[in-house]
């Protein structure tokens, strides 16, 4: 931009030069001075305009920033509804300080989709307690009638019914807890991964990206919300960063108090994506 503002000055500096020398010759110094006008104008024209788009792209690229970057308030999540396993178990315990406001909490430790499948009084059903009764997913959310309903399954299915199994019976889950809550905007968490050193043959942090990769192609496809939670406590090589694990010597998936603020903090910034 500067050197584009000197130009014309330069071009000024040659047309005086040259009317000193060619005093006597009035027409081409005439001539002179009106071309270096125009090309002085020309330049201011173009640096004007070069200005008012440079500054309209920083206003847009501000506006889009601050856009994407705000994040909802803790009432968001009083009509919201949390199905989990243990995981989920132990970010319920951590909203005891408000961080997700009123919302609600159905979760139960080794609870994954296929088994949620299961009646509710089948032996060895894991279904969830909510508010002294278990229930299963679906009759608790009828129960519960939540406005959001978001969901974090998957862990427990990988190991023992495979990617593809595990992916069958989330598309199971999913379909009908949509068909009988119409109304409900239904989310689905990404899986989450393990320490690198605590890792299993059937359920790794590959397997758990290959369901997350595959789930997300379903919500796509069923109008799901997909909320990639991996990413936010990924340590940059696919593992759960070790601050943000709470049982470091025993699975290595469950998560620390500082790895759910880190987890409300990424709902709170992307639920309204």
């Amino acid at each position: 931009m500067k050197l584009k503002a000197l130009l014309p000055s330069a071009a000024i500096i040659l047309a005086i030069l040259a009317a000193g020398c060619q005093s006597g010759d009035k027409k081409e110094n005439s001539e002179a001075s009106a071309k270096t006008s125009s090309t002085e104008s020309s330049a201011v024209s173009e640096t004007s305009e070069e200005s008012k788009t440079q500054s309209e792209t920083e206003e847009s690229k501000t506006e889009e920033s601050s856009a994407a970057g705000t994040p909802v308030d803790t009432s968001w999540f009083n009509d919201a509804e949390f199905i989990g396993d243990s995981v989920t178990l132990k970010l319920s315990y951590y909203a005891e300080n408000g961080s997700l406001g009123d919302a609600a909490f159905l979760c139960a430790g080794s609870l994954g989709y296929n088994n949620s499948l299961m009646d509710i009084d089948e032996e060895g059903n894991v279904h969830p307690v909510y508010e002294g009764t278990k229930y299963t997913v679906f009759d608790g959310t009828k129960t519960i009638a939540p406005k959001k309903l978001i969901i974090m399954l998957g862990m427990n299915d990988i190991g023992l019914y495979g990617v593809d199994g595990a992916v069958e019976g989330m598309e199971k889950v999913t379909t009908r807890l949509a068909e009988e809550n119409p109304d409900t905007v239904i989310y689905i968490q990404s899986v989450t991964p393990m320490l690198e050193n605590m890792q299993l043959t059937d359920l790794n942090n590959t397997t758990i990206k290959e369901f997350d990769e595959k789930i997300k192609v379903i919500c796509e496809e069923k109008g799901f919300k997909y909320l990639d939670v991996y990413s936010a406590v990924d340590d940059g090589n696919g593992n759960l960063i070790s601050e943000y694990c709470g049982d470091p010597e025993a699975m290595g998936l469950h998560f620390s108090d500082e790895g759910c603020a880190k987890w409300v903090e990424y709902l709170k910034n992307h639920v309204n994506d």
